[in-house]
């Protein structure tokens, strides 16, 4: 079993380059919105029960395929490093996988704010990310999670042996699937 995590900022291309990955290995993508927007539907994500319903589905869903003949799965991830909870749910999470003879793979993704606030707009993300849709909100809530979160690594700060960073300002979601599939032999 294979668990890659991708993870990086708002609009960084995360789901985009998990939809191409899954395309290129055979893993399946489960990605962070697929939870998200379906709570959504009955509570905004920022309330105590939206976290709770998204939490419970995606660690139903984790254990499940942990338990699975599939050959793997890809989620993504923002990634809050100033909170001690992101790093614990990151720990848990890759500690289910590896208890079942899972490998965990970390894709940590990076891009400059000008390049992910286009990408905040393009009709691919929009179509699959419905509560991104009013792109005013979407917008602001990115410009504020970046003063109130680091959501990108420190050098030499992440210490899993499986780990890559990569800057896709200027590369296509193909081409970083390429170099993830290539680096981890999926």
């Amino acid at each position: 079993m294979k668990f890659v995590l991708i993870f990086g900022p708002q609009a960084v291309g995360k789901m985009t380059v998990g939809q191409e990955l899954a395309n290129i290995t055979g893993l399946k993508l489960f990605h962070n919105h697929m939870t998200i927007d379906l709570v959504s539907s009955f509570f905004d994500y920022s309330t105590k029960e939206g976290k709770r319903l998204v939490h419970l589905f995606r660690q139903e869903i984790f254990e499940e395929v942990s338990k699975s003949n599939l050959y793997g799965v890809i989620f993504t991830y923002v990634w809050a490093f100033n909170l001690r909870s992101d790093w614990d749910y990151v720990n848990q999470v890759s500690q289910l996988f590896e208890s079942r003879g899972g490998t965990v793979y970390f894709v940590e993704l990076e891009a400059d704010l000008n390049e992910r606030l286009e990408r905040n707009k393009s009709p691919h993300r929009l179509e699959h990310k419905p509560t991104k849709r009013n792109i005013e909100w979407s917008e602001d809530d990115l410009k504020q999670s970046m003063e109130k979160y680091r959501l990108n690594s420190l050098e030499g700060e992440i210490l899993y042996a499986n780990y890559i960073k990569i800057n896709n300002t200027n590369l296509s979601a193909e081409e970083v699937a390429k170099v993830v599939k290539e680096r981890f032999h999926l």
